[in-house]
C-alpha cells in the first residue's frame, strides 16, 4: 500500500509498505478523507514541538471498517468511522484518574508515533467511533472540531460573553463555532484579512480584529469591548505575541485558554495575571466524549462544519498539497486528502 511520509523539515513522499494486520481487538480501516492539521504543516515547516522525522503524519480521517472481529462497540464491516488518535499508557498518574487526554506519555498519531496517512490502518476497536451516517468528508472534520470544543469547554464559556479566538485557522476557527453553539458573542483575530472575512461571512461570527500591529489591534478592541476586554480569550496560533495578546485583551476576572502549540519563550510581565486576576488554561487533546458529542451535534444539523474545507487534493498529491499550504497559509484553511480518487 502507498503511505506518506515526512522525512525531514520540508521533504515529503511516499513508500510502500506492507498491508497491515489486525491484531486481536484490532480494525483494519480503509481511509477515506485526512486533513492537514496545523500540526502536520508545522511538522513540515519543522516548528511543530512535537514531531521526531522520518514519520508518517495524520490524524484527521474518516475510514470504511474493512475487517474487525466481534467487539463490544457494534462495529461492523462497512462502516464509515471516526476515530481518537490520543493514545495514552494507562498508567500514569493523570490517566489513572481518567484524564486520558492529559496522559504524560500521550503519543497522538502522526507526532510522537506513526500517523495515519496510508491507504489502510489498523486502530483499536474502542478507539473507533461509528459516524452515525455523517458524510465521509464531514466525518474527517470531527477530530479538530474536538480539540477546538475541548478547549471551549475548558473556558467554560457561557450565553452572552464576548469571546475572542486568536487565529483564524482550522482550530480557531472551530473554536469560534463551538463558542457561538453556546450563545456567546464571538469575534476572531489573526493578521490575514482574507481568512477573517471567510470565517465571519461563512460562520455567523460576530466580528473580528485584524492583528496588524499592536496598536491597531488596542483600538479594535477598545472600540469592541468599550475598553472592558473580553470575558474569554483562546490562543489557538501558538506564538508567543498571540499569547501576549489573548493576555492583554482579556477583561479584569476574565478566563484565557491556551490551544495553540509552539516552540519559542515568552518573556512578559506576569503581574498581569494578578492585577488581572486571570484564570488561565491549557487545553490538550480532546475526550472520547467531545468526540461522541460533536457527531451526534453536527448530525443534528445544528452547526455546520463543512465549510472549513477550503481545499481537496487526490491523495496522490499530498506533496504538492503540503508545498502549497505552507506556500499559501493565509488563504487556505482545511486542506483535505480524498484517499479515493483515483487521479494521479
Amino acid at each position: 500500500m502507498k503511505s506518506l511520509l515526512i522525512e525531514q523539515p520540508g521533504k515529503v513522499s511516499f513508500q510502500e509498505l506492507p498491508m497491515p494486520q489486525p491484531k486481536e481487538g484490532e480494525a483494519l480501516l480503509k481511509l477515506l478523507y485526512g486533513g492537514i492539521c496545523g500540526s502536520d504543516l508545522g511538522s513540515y515547516r519543522g516548528s511543530f514541538a512535537y514531531f521526531d522525522y522520518p514519520r508518517i503524519p495524520g490524524h484527521e480521517f474518516s475510514a470504511e471498517i474493512v475487517e474487525v472481529g466481534e467487539n463490544a462497540y457494534g462495529l461492523k464491516k462497512g462502516m464509515i468511522v471516526t476515530c481518537n488518535p490520543y493514545f495514552n499508557c494507562g498508567t500514569c498518574y493523570s490517566c489513572r484518574r481518567g484524564l486520558v487526554n492529559c496522559c504524560e506519555n500521550n503519543q497522538t498519531m502522526g507526532c510522537q508515533r506513526d500517523g495515519a496517512f496510508s491507504e489502510y490502518v489498523t486502530m483499536p476497536v474502542e478507539r473507533i467511533y461509528d459516524g452515525q451516517g455523517l458524510d465521509p468528508k464531514t466525518l474527517a472534520l470531527i477530530e479538530p472540531f474536538c480539540i477546538s470544543y475541548h478547549g471551549v469547554q475548558q473556558a467554560n464559556v457561557q450565553p452572552g460573553e464576548r469571546v475572542l479566538v486568536m487565529g483564524a485557522g482550522t482550530i480557531g476557527v472551530l473554536a469560534a463555532v463551538a463558542a457561538k453553539s453556546k450563545g456567546a458573542k464571538v469575534y476572531i483575530a489573526d493578521v490575514a484579512q482574507q481568512k477573517l472575512q471567510y470565517a465571519v461571512e461563512n460562520f455567523g461570527l460576530d466580528g473580528m480584529l485584524l492583528n496588524d500591529s499592536p496598536e491597531h489591534f488596542a483600538e479594535q478592541l477598545a472600540e469592541i469591548t468599550g475598553g472592558d476586554g473580553f470575558d474569554v480569550t483562546i490562543e489557538a496560533v501558538g506564538l508567543p505575541s498571540t499569547f501576549q495578546g489573548c493576555v492583554d485583551a482579556a477583561a479584569f476576572c476574565g478566563r484565557v485558554v491556551l490551544i495553540g502549540i509552539g516552540k519559542k519563550n515568552l518573556d512578559f510581565n506576569f503581574t498581569a495575571i494578578q492585577k488581572k486576576e486571570l484564570h488561565i488554561s491549557g487545553s490538550r487533546n480532546a475526550m472520547k466524549a467531545d468526540f461522541l458529542e460533536l457527531i451526534d451535534l453536527v448530525k443534528s444539523g445544528e452547526v455546520n462544519i463543512d465549510k472549513i474545507v477550503t481545499n481537496v487534493y487526490p491523495f496522490t498529491q499530498a506533496p504538492k498539497a503540503f508545498a502549497d499550504f505552507s506556500e499559501n497559509a493565509g488563504q487556505m484553511l482545511k486542506v483535505l486528502f480524498d484517499f479515493t480518487a483515483t487521479e494521479e
